[in-house]
């Protein structure tokens, strides 16, 4: 079956860039001027998938409101004749075609997903993690979805990492079979450095099958006392084959502030209306003279 749906996880609490993620939700942080949750919904509609499934909690309803219509701000537009800013958030509002759940309590990834299951309808589906930005030529998820339609099962988007960081990711044990691209053989969720099988970790994206609902419906709470996406996965591995495929791409963990920092830039110059003057600002820092 063809590849969908995508489920965005967007429940967190974001404490990672608190005090700002207390009454703003993480996923519209903005990256250059969009929120960075739009960022992934539409590397999904370049992928070729148009049902986008978000996972709220409270606070969240900044994210809703952003993918809706606003009449009152596109009526002010119009009648200012400012016509370019009508595109764009007419734009916004319809990118694609959006359903929402909430999770009710903060029990981890595997829960979340969990919680978009009477929206799946038994497909196979992507999982975005938003706050992971890549930076590629072909988007990830659409590299994972040319693998997914030659071996029909679970692909995994991995990258390679420092030893010393292996504890804060799910990390894989494979064997590669191409360049870049592995059959799953075992899965731990953010061992330490010394019992990890591999540096290869698994970033914020997914394509599962409908069988992973099985395992997240009697999963356990694991790591940090919540229900964990690598676990279920794992026991998944019993029933069906997992790939797991390393993407072509630069990603930035926007959860962590210096990377959120090192995006904005990459971002920033990529834009045309942007680059030239910040270019500009960057040869003229004195960087010495201001941090020493």
């Amino acid at each position: 079956m063809k590849v969908n749906k995508a489920v965005f996880p967007a429940a967190g609490l974001g404490t990672r860039f608190l005090p700002i993620t207390k009454a703003i939700p993480k996923e519209m942080l903005p990256l250059v001027d969009k929120p960075l949750i739009q960022y992934g919904v539409e590397e999904c509609i370049e992928s070729g998938i148009h049902d986008i499934i978000i996972v709220t909690g409270r606070g969240k309803t900044a994210i809703e409101d952003h993918f809706d219509r606003s009449i009152e701000l596109e009526t002010v537009l119009e009648e200012k004749g400012k016509y370019d800013l009508l595109r764009a958030i007419k734009k916004i509002s319809n990118l694609t075609n959006f359903s929402y759940t909430r999770q009710k309590e903060s029990l981890g990834l595997g829960h979340a997903i969990l919680c978009a299951r009477n929206l799946i309808s038994g497909e196979p589906f992507a999982v975005v993690l938003g706050d992971d930005i890549i930076d590629s030529k072909v988007p990830v998820m659409k590299q994972m979805i040319n693998v997914y339609k030659t071996y029909r099962y679970t692909v995994l988007a991995v990258q390679r990492v420092k030893r010393e960081e292996v504890s804060r990711y799910g990390i894989i044990q494979g064997k590669e079979i191409d360049k870049g691209f592995y059959k799953v053989e075992d899965l731990i969720e953010k061992p330490e450095p010394d019992e990890a099988p591999s540096n290869l970790a698994i970033i914020g994206r997914y394509i599962l099958t409908p069988r992973i609902f099985d395992f997240l419906n009697v999963a356990k709470p694991g790591k940090g006392g919540e229900i964990q996406i690598t676990d279920a996965i794992k026991a998944l591995l019993s029933k069906q084959p997992v790939y797991a495929l390393e993407f072509e791409g630069n990603r930035y963990d926007c959860g962590n502030k210096l990377e959120f920092l090192k995006a904005q830039i990459t971002f920033s110059l990529k834009n045309e209306d942007l680059r030239e003057g910040l270019l500009k600002f960057i040869k003229e820092l004195d960087l010495v003279r201001i941090y020493n």
